[in-house]
């Protein structure tokens, strides 16, 4: 009542130091996607301190509003070339082909062999291989790393012996 006495007739709110009431604007949104496409491993936490607003707003804003999330990467034992694919699918042709002539005795007269090499690595902790993806993106793959201390090869033969030797 006093302002008004005073002649202050506004309705609008008077700017106030402080944090602003919402920081959910384009701007910032667009800041938030650049930081994390920059690096994808940087933390809720990396990004609130660089903006000056919250954990919790920066939370909120990557996963309503960019609808990104964090996921680790799956750890796939090794990555196949072109060359290796087309061998896979070359047996595995093979293997349908045996099948189809002797569907009964198929099994009987298969023997395979199973080549691994057996690593070993300092693995790279799940926290760590954490990267900010858009939900429809594919999960990221983790080969294992360089650090190799030794390898060595196992080999594995499995058939069956229905039929006696000749």
């Amino acid at each position: 009542m006093a302002k008004v006495k005073r002649g202050h007739f506004s309705i609008c709110d008077a700017p106030r130091p402080g944090r602003p009431k919402t920081v959910t604007t384009p701007e910032i949104i667009d800041q938030i996607h650049e930081l994390i496409l920059e690096d994808r491993r940087i933390s809720a936490k990396t990004i609130a301190e660089q903006l000056g607003i919250s954990r919790e707003r920066v939370g909120s804003i990557i996963h309503e509003n960019l609808n990104m999330r964090k996921l680790s990467a799956k750890w796939v034992p090794k990555c196949l070339n072109a060359d290796q694919k087309r061998q896979w699918c070359q047996s595995s042709e093979q293997l349908m082909e045996f099948f189809r002539r002797d569907p009964n005795d198929f099994l009987s007269r298969l023997v395979t062999m199973d080549e691994t090499w057996l690593y070993s690595y300092d693995p790279e902790a799940k926290q760590q291989s954490m990267h900010w993806r858009h939900s429809d993106s594919p999960r990221p793959k983790k080969i294992p790393s360089a650090k190799i201390r030794w390898k060595s090869s196992c080999l594995d033969f499995f058939g069956s012996r229905r039929h006696p030797p000749h």
